[in-house]
């Protein structure tokens, strides 16, 4: 009898969240696909901090980072419908941390999640069948207008796009109705010779790997119009006068110079990290 091939294995799937008016940032690693670690990172040092463990999925599409780093809004799903946060729920903690200062169970995976207007102030994703309210979170006020002008849907776009718009992203192109749904097209500005390019996959047709959601990089060199693929970046900022980016598992940074990507090093591994349980601090 002939043995069944080995499954293949994936490396944990990385999205990084950074504070607009802080050094701090919080990556969301996921894998295996039922467990998600929140890990705090200081871009200051580039040092990082394991925060804690969900058995469920975390909706990074649908989070934000306060300007000042402190706290994180999650949109999150463990399938658990009877219980207190009814199988799915939108949290606010403090980063890297996932321990809820404010809860809003759902019980459903449409709509979910939020952005941060301020430091002390937020928006709910609520969307037609709404959250209910177990608690508020003290010193944040919820704010009932959507900050964008736009309407991208109730799953991750409609939190997702709005975010990257905040960010400094442009959106140039949108494409809707082709192949298996939606490939949307952002610019940032890297410096006076290159920008970075993100397109953004909405799809019932991913590759092996992916989720329906998913992204892809290119750098493009603003005086050549040349553009150069980036197929293994499966997350991509502009940080500073640097470049942050995400790929098989790991984060690394680099320059970009006139001629193009130099000193480049990696930050962290994420397939360093195993699941333990672990305690907020508060």
């Amino acid at each position: 009898m002939s043995e069944k091939p080995a499954a293949k294995t994936f490396a944990p799937r990385l999205h990084v969240l950074l504070a607009r008016d802080s050094s701090k940032a919080v990556i969301i690693r996921r894998g295996p696909s039922r467990k998600t670690a929140v890990i705090g990172w200081d871009r200051k040092d580039d040092t990082f901090e394991v925060g804690q463990w969900l058995n469920g999925r975390i909706y990074e599409r649908r989070c934000d980072l306060s300007p000042d780093g402190k706290h994180f809004i999650y949109f999150a799903m463990n399938g658990r419908w009877d219980s207190e946060v009814l199988g799915a729920w939108t949290a606010i903690s403090r980063a890297p941390y996932l321990k809820a200062d404010g809860l809003w169970p759902k019980g459903n995976c449409w709509n979910g999640g939020g952005l941060f207007t301020s430091n002390k102030s937020f928006w709910l994703n609520d969307g037609p069948l709404g959250h209910k309210t177990t608690r508020e979170a003290p010193g944040l006020k919820r704010e009932a207008k959507s900050p964008s002008a736009e309407n991208f849907g109730g799953e991750c776009p409609g939190v997702y796009y709005p975010r990257l718009q905040r960010d400094g992203w442009t959106l140039v192109d949108f494409q809707s109705g082709g192949s298996g749904g939606q490939l949307v097209q952002f610019t940032k500005r890297v410096s006076d010779y290159w920008s970075l390019v993100k397109i953004a996959h909405a799809t019932t047709k991913q590759p092996v790997g992916k989720g329906c959601y998913f992204d892809e990089h290119a750098l493009r060199n603003e005086n050549t119009g040349e553009t150069v693929a980036q197929p293994d970046w499966e997350w991509a900022e502009v940080d500073g006068s640097r470049i942050v980016w995400a790929a098989d598992g790991k984060l690394f940074a680099g320059k970009l110079e006139r001629k193009g990507m130099t000193r480049t090093q990696q930050l962290f591994d994420a397939a360093s990290v195993s699941y333990a349980p672990i305690a907020a601090p508060y």
